[in-house]
């Protein structure tokens, strides 16, 4: 009898160092299978097989989930409000909607310009009962600071553009002097950073190991100087 989805989730989350609890581990395979539902109309992803998709998909982005809680822990104090994450070019809500998941204390907001993307991702936050994540249909660089009251502390994107056009693009919506930037890449990024203006600085990256998968994975952060 083979090794069962859930048995190779909870494997991955030893790994990761991740302790979630029996709700937020179910959460993430009724993801998956909303995923592998809704992919067979949607075109959600280019990835079919549901083991790939635990691996390419659920670890690779649960990946991010411990050093992104470290910096969290460090906005967090420095607020009282609740902290908030802007995932751009969300897609079928990678990373955001694991990170709404294993964070419930972050309000999560995906942003995508494809219309089906978005009702993906508010049918997931329906589904799962997550009242601190949303779908948002809309270009990102058509979004205001004042429309999604006054700022994101955190903004993230995973294989979305280059640093420097996901700057551009989102500058105007962190938080004004608390904000930061956290990049999910697939390898390293020296040409990416060195093309950075100067305003811009670049003060962690780390790189990640995703269980199964030998593919060179790094998380950067950045801020305004």
């Amino acid at each position: 009898m083979g090794t069962t989805l859930a048995e190779k989730l909870r494997a991955g989350l030893r790994e990761l160092g991740l302790d979630l609890s029996a709700r937020q581990q179910t959460q993430l395979l009724d993801y998956l299978a909303m995923i592998a539902k809704w992919n067979k109309v949607y075109n959600l992803t280019a990835i079919r097989d549901v083991d790939e998709m635990l691996t390419h998909h659920l670890f690779d982005s649960l990946a991010i989930i411990a050093p992104m809680q470290k910096q969290l822990h460090a906005l967090q104090a420095r607020t009282s409000k609740a902290l908030r994450l802007l995932d751009v070019g969300a897609g079928a809500g990678l990373p955001g909607v694991v990170v709404a998941i294993c964070c419930p204390y972050v309000a999560v907001a995906c942003v995508d310009a494809v219309g089906k993307k978005a009702a993906f991702i508010q049918q997931v936050a329906l589904a799962l009962a997550l009242p601190n994540l949303r779908g948002i249909h809309s270009r990102v660089e058509q979004m205001r600071a004042a429309d999604v009251q006054d700022g994101f502390d955190v903004i993230t994107s995973r294989a979305f553009a280059a640093l420097s056009t996901l700057i551009d693009l989102t500058a105007n919506l962190l938080v004004p002097g608390a904000g930061v930037w956290m990049a999910m890449k697939a390898k390293t990024v020296d040409a990416e950073t060195a093309a950075l203006p100067t305003h811009i600085s670049v003060f962690h990256v780390e790189q990640l190991r995703i269980p199964n998968l030998q593919e060179e994975r790094c998380l950067v952060w950045l801020r305004p100087r």
